[in-house]
């Protein structure tokens, strides 16, 4: 019997000392070339997702809808468990449980619920502010109550350590593990010393470290965080960091010279391109069924 993605992220995640690496996918392109790369979890990023379908930061624009759409072409491409980003569960307690459910279905593995006042924005951006952790605890209790795999993981954030402080973040997010929430994101640590107490604070809690381009937590190596107690770590946006520039470079040149020419062997082959979408899948599947050799599709 196959293993479902949701069992296979919680054994994963249960690992000693090991911490699993969820790079960011805001399409389903970049959810095929983790696969291909060999990573085991996919993080479907808000930040990724509102620069890939929007052009826009992560400043709480996305629909509930649109991020769902997201998930299900994510995990659909990938094959792998994939962490869906859900925000604030897109209102109250009583919109959480729709979109709990909603996402189970999608196929998603985990997904992560924060504890800022609605629209959110980017943990690592300014101006955050945060609800009553009242409030989030009744949110995490109908998390809980709606999915039906027990095995979907709830990662519950807070970020409340650039609005109220460390220790008020450690409080919330005792109340949050106390109601339900299988592993904790402390959002935002300002440093090693700041990452090193949440860690101390919460030996033996499943953690999840984000490694955000901002530069306000540390770069940290995965077999470092899992010895601190790290079970899973988000690169949310490295895959479209990585991109820009050279994307930029061609695009500067074609402006300027009115040709790509001279950039063919600094790019990827249009051969490679439909390896990584899947066409010799395709093309095998068109023999394996019949289609007409004059139908079927060729490079």
């Amino acid at each position: 019997m196959t293993e479902k993605l949701t069992t296979r992220l919680r054994r994963l995640t249960s690992q000693p000392d090991a911490c699993v690496m969820a790079p960011g996918a805001g399409d389903a392109f970049m959810a095929r070339m983790l696969a291909r790369a060999g990573f085991e979890a996919v993080y479907m990023s808000g930040f990724a997702t509102s620069v890939t379908r929007l052009g826009m930061s992560d400043v709480g624009l996305l629909t509930a809808s649109e991020m769902l759409d997201n998930t299900w072409r994510i995990v659909d491409a990938s094959g792998l468990p994939v962490l869906a980003d859900i925000d604030t569960g897109y209102g109250n307690a009583m919109n959480v449980l729709r979109t709990v459910r909603d996402f189970e279905k999608a196929g998603a593995a985990a997904l992560h619920m924060e504890d800022q006042v609605s629209p959110k924005r980017c943990g690592h951006l300014a101006g955050k502010r945060v609800i009553p952790a009242a409030e989030m605890v009744s949110k995490i209790k109908a998390a809980c109550d709606a999915r039906v795999d027990a095995d979907l993981m709830l990662v519950i954030r807070t970020d409340a350590i650039a609005v109220e402080g460390i220790e008020a973040a450690f409080e919330r997010a005792e109340r949050y593990r106390e109601a339900g929430a299988d592993m904790l994101f402390i959002e935002a640590p300002v440093g090693r010393e700041q990452t090193e107490r949440v860690a101390r604070h919460f030996k033996g809690v499943p953690l999840l470290y984000n490694m955000a381009a901002s530069g306000k937590s540390p770069d940290i190596p995965a077999d470092e965080l899992g010895r601190m107690g790290f079970r899973l770590a988000t690169f949310a946006l490295y895959g479209l960091l990585a991109a820009i520039a050279p994307i930029e470079r061609m695009l500067g040149e074609l402006r300027r010279t009115g040709t790509i020419g001279h950039l063919r062997d600094s790019m990827a082959t249009f051969k490679h391109l439909n390896e990584i979408v899947g066409l010799p899948e395709h093309q095998a599947a068109e023999a394996r069924y019949g289609v007409p050799e004059d139908e079927q599709t060729r490079l």
